[in-house]
């Protein structure tokens, strides 16, 4: 049994206090806020503003959007309940699959399983560590084969993990998870989920096998919500990757592609996605103090990657464009335009090979400076006219 003690000293966004104003207290605006722009009024201009700006950006996603996320926790303990290396032809030689069992909590209530899947070498002979992809969506099966060996084949590790052990995918239902340790948690089930991920975190970065500055996270449809709020909290995380993630995710409230879920139709059947009184914006989405590209841009300057399929029009792919473009604007102020990257593909709502494969593209270019046979800039609705006026400042 392994006992982790968590630093949670400048890696991971707090809340600041953020009273909850009314929301016909809110100022209206029909394009993209500035994210520029401080609470205090005054403009952002050098990096040391932006970091006061980007905790004020947190409180506000979690204040109006998802709700806190649970209590800080001061360890994680770890226990590795099977090791296998796999040497059969039809399995993956030399590669080794691991079943570690992570527990905390108050009294280590919280239990979350995690599967990992090793590569026979590292990348970096040398420094014998692999950079390592983290996905939470286990509770939905576990990747494809074919995505399996394209992650550990290109040198990285696969951990998988179930979120839904830390807050059921269910409305009104709170037992198990979270609930045991904390019954009277307020948050959502995405900050939950959010929550689980920093716990995996705490686990792989003290793994002798794992390049702790080579950490990415990955997630599909509500798993990209949770995804991307995740990464945008917590500083440790190297690259944020969700995918078709849509409404609440990489999507745009303001800005509806037709066919697109908007905020009416997400609240009404996963209202405990988000913060309890979201509902209240619907109608009112002028009044949000916020759009995603908030939270596209506190994952600045660390590695961000969405992928998005053209036929999946419920996620609004065009509205994940107009967010992504305002979002840009952050990463280009801070010095970290190749940092931020788009992908499309034809297709449904999946999180398949083609989507992994550029996951690893945009990794292997920022992590290892391998330029990829790719652009991950390429709008694919060059005539959709952006909607805001705002730009970085100068």
């Amino acid at each position: 049994m392994g006992l982790i003690t968590v630093l949670m000293v400048f890696v991971t966004v707090q809340a600041i206090g953020l009273d909850r104003l009314p929301v016909d207290q809110l100022p209206k605006s029909a394009e993209l806020p500035n994210p520029f722009v401080l609470a205090n009024g005054s403009t952002v201009k050098t990096p040391e503003d932006w970091k006061k700006r980007r905790d004020e950006i947190a409180d506000i996603i979690l204040t109006y959007q998802f709700g806190q996320l649970p209590p800080k926790v001061d360890h994680v303990k770890s226990s590795v309940v099977k090791t296998i290396a796999t040497t059969r032809p039809t399995e993956m030689p030399g590669v080794t699959e691991q079943d570690v069992l992570l527990e905390t909590g108050p009294k280590d209530e919280i239990k979350i399983p995690l599967k990992l899947y090793i590569p026979a070498s590292p990348l970096d002979s040398k420094n014998r560590k692999f950079p390592i992809i983290i996905r939470g969506d286990l509770g939905w099966g576990p990747v494809k084969n074919e995505i399996l060996y394209e992650v550990v084949n290109r040198g990285y590790i696969l951990a998988q993990f179930d979120r839904t052990v830390l807050h059921i995918d269910k409305n009104a239902i709170r037992t198990g998870g979270v609930f045991d340790a904390w019954p009277d948690y307020k948050g959502s089930a995405s900050s939950a989920w959010a929550w689980g991920y920093h716990r995996v975190v705490d686990y792989v970065i003290t793994r002798d096998d794992v390049d702790a500055k080579k950490i990415a996270i990955t997630g599909h449809s509500r798993g990209g919500k949770a995804v991307l709020l995740a990464g945008a909290l917590d500083e440790r995380i190297a690259m944020v990757a969700p995918n078709g993630s849509g409404c609440g995710g990489a999507g745009c409230y303001r800005f509806q592609a037709p066919k697109s879920e908007a905020i009416e139709n997400i609240v009404a059947k996963f209202p405990y996605w988000f913060e309890p009184n979201f509902h209240e914006f619907i109608g009112h989405v002028d009044q949000l103090p916020f759009d995603q590209h908030y939270l596209k841009a506190l994952c600045a300057p660390r590695a961000y990657l969405e992928t998005n399929a053209l036929g999946d029009l419920w996620a609004n792919p065009e509205g994940s464009q107009q967010s992504w473009r305002a979002g840009k604007e952050v990463f280009d102020f801070l010095g970290a335009t190749d940092q931020i990257g788009i992908g499309w593909r034809e297709g449904k709502h999946e999180h398949n090979l083609r989507d992994w494969s550029t996951l690893i593209d945009f990794a292997d270019y920022r992590f290892f400076g391998k330029q990829a046979n790719r652009s991950f800039t390429t709008l694919a609705f060059p005539a959709s006219e952006k909607k805001f006026s705002w730009t970085k400042p100068q």
